[in-house]
């Protein structure tokens, strides 16, 4: 998608002046790593439909706040899965503002629902283990957090 300025590698929005009319406002290429958020969410849903529709072993189990839902349940809330991973697929692929604090949140989620997961299901391997896969998940969401306070940054100061 080009802009009005010519250059093929940044996009523009349109906008509104102060008079109703609206105006293209050019908005800053999206960076490698928003892309491959993109890709990997949309893979993502690429993997769960199939696995969630066709495989009994899988399809049966989904995990919600750490605890497991079985059969229609678990059958039920699987697009609610897919649908989170669709809407960070196009988040990061338009450059929505709200997806950086948006994917932070869902990342220490993840992050909590394994700590529980692994004390409460049978499965689990127990609290330490929970916490150490819990510092893990949170990894990314610290690091989208920065990326957003990165990016706050840089559009007060245009």
């Amino acid at each position: 998608m080009s802009g009005g300025t010519g250059d093929p590698g940044r996009a523009t929005e349109p906008e509104e002046d102060g008079g109703g009319a609206s105006v293209q406002q050019e908005t800053p290429p999206r960076p490698w790593w928003m892309t491959a958020l993109a890709v990997f969410c949309l893979a993502t849903v690429a993997f769960l439909v199939p696995r969630d529709l066709f495989y009994p072993e899988t399809r049966d189990v989904e995990v919600w706040f750490g605890f497991e839902l079985r059969g229609a349940a678990a059958l039920a809330t699987a697009p609610i899965h897919w649908a989170i991973f669709l809407v960070g697929a196009w988040g990061f692929w338009f450059q929505r503002p709200w997806i950086l604090p948006w994917a932070a949140g869902y990342a220490f989620y993840i992050a909590f629902c394994h700590a529980v997961w692994s004390e409460a299901s049978p499965n689990g391997q127990g609290w330490a283990m929970g916490l150490l896969q819990a510092l893990a998940f949170s990894i990314p969401g610290f690091l989208l957090l920065h990326a957003h306070r990165l990016q706050q940054r840089r559009t007060a100061a245009e």
